[in-house]
């Protein structure tokens, strides 16, 4: 056993090694895509303090802050998915489908409506908006899909979650309609996955939910790894099933909620990147964790790049690229899912 478990820790450090160095020449093409091509040589001038103005301007002021954004929201969006999945013991929940992006978009409208606006030092509070929308969803969707004598049913997690959204969203459109065009406008491109436009200011509200929420996912895997054999065998070798799950819940709620915030709706990143990284590096949530983080990085690093490159002058959401390419995915492991 000690064996396989050695060959199984050095096959997940090989893999999530090769995506390292796979999501910094993502990044890099990023950083060289764009209405102003920048060659790779002349980026690393540039970070090294040896660019031209124009260089560090397009860098630093447009491209830098927007990269960075769906790198924290990649990584928060497949660590969110992987947790979700370990706690219903279900292959296909994610963020997007039980509802938790649609709780995090009725408290990104309930800010606009207040504050008016997205920008300058008000962004700091558009985390703590979404994640109070998401902790909701989760609560109704919990006490929903509980029943008392089983627990909570996979199945009727999902199928509340769905239930859950619309009636969500309805409520969301509600409370958009109430806004001024411009804001409307500007608000409907941001939920749908738009990543132009971010600051800096932006990056600062979320990079704390990333940084604390992403390690602390890790540090209970071991727990991840026991809630997602059942509950009984959880609470046999001695794991609070009770308070972990919400404690895990929460923190999946924070880190898809955070991302939401940020990144806009952006769906099936959650479902794709754990299936993925669980493929790749084994079962064991200590393994596989980290890479559905990276890979969530990767696809929605190059999701946003070729919204920008691809279809220039007029560039699309990386939200919807990221949809194009993950429902077949979607469809596929339905149809695989007995």
């Amino acid at each position: 056993m000690k064996y396989r478990m050695d060959q199984d820790t050095k096959r997940a450090f090989i893999v999530t090694t090769v995506f390292s160095f796979i999501s910094i020449a993502a990044v890099l093409v990023s950083l060289n895509t764009g209405s102003l091509k920048i060659p790779p040589v002349k980026v690393i001038q540039t970070f090294l303090g040896q660019g031209d103005f124009q260089s560090s301007t397009v860098l630093f002021v447009y491209r830098l802050p927007r990269i960075v954004i769906t790198m924290l929201a990649g990584v928060g969006l497949g660590i969110s998915g992987a947790i979700l999945q370990g706690l219903s013991r279900n292959p296909l929940a994610d963020s997007g489908i039980l509802g938790l992006h649609a709780g995090a978009a009725l408290g990104l409208i309930i800010f606009v409506t207040f504050f008016h606006s997205m920008d300058e030092n008000a962004s700091l509070f558009i985390p703590l908006f979404t994640f109070g929308g998401g902790a909701l969803t989760a609560l109704l969707i919990l006490l929903l899909a509980y029943d008392p004598y089983r627990g909570i049913l996979p199945i009727r997690l999902i199928l509340v979650g769905i239930a859950i959204s619309a009636g969500i969203s309805a409520i969301t459109l509600f409370f958009s309609l109430r806004l001024n065009e411009e804001t409307y406008n500007f608000a409907s491109r941001w939920l749908v996955g738009n990543v132009w436009g971010r600051d800096w200011i932006h990056v600062i509200a979320l990079l704390p939910w990333i940084l604390i929420l992403a390690p602390f996912s890790w540090i209970k895997s071991k727990t991840l790894n026991a809630l997602s054999l059942g509950d009984d065998i959880a609470s046999g070798i001695g794991v609070s099933v009770g308070k972990n799950r919400l404690l895990l819940l929460a923190t999946a709620v924070g880190l898809s909620c955070a991302s939401v915030a940020m990144a806009g709706g952006i769906g099936f990143i959650g479902l794709v990147a754990p299936h993925l990284a669980r493929r790749l590096a084994g079962p064991m949530y200590q393994h596989f964790l980290p890479l559905s983080g990276l890979i969530g990085l990767i696809i929605l690093v190059l999701a946003d790049t070729i919204g920008r490159s691809i279809f220039q002058p007029n560039a699309i959401p990386a939200g919807i690229v990221v949809a194009a390419t993950g429902t077949p995915y979607f469809l596929y492991l339905l149809a695989k899912t007995k």
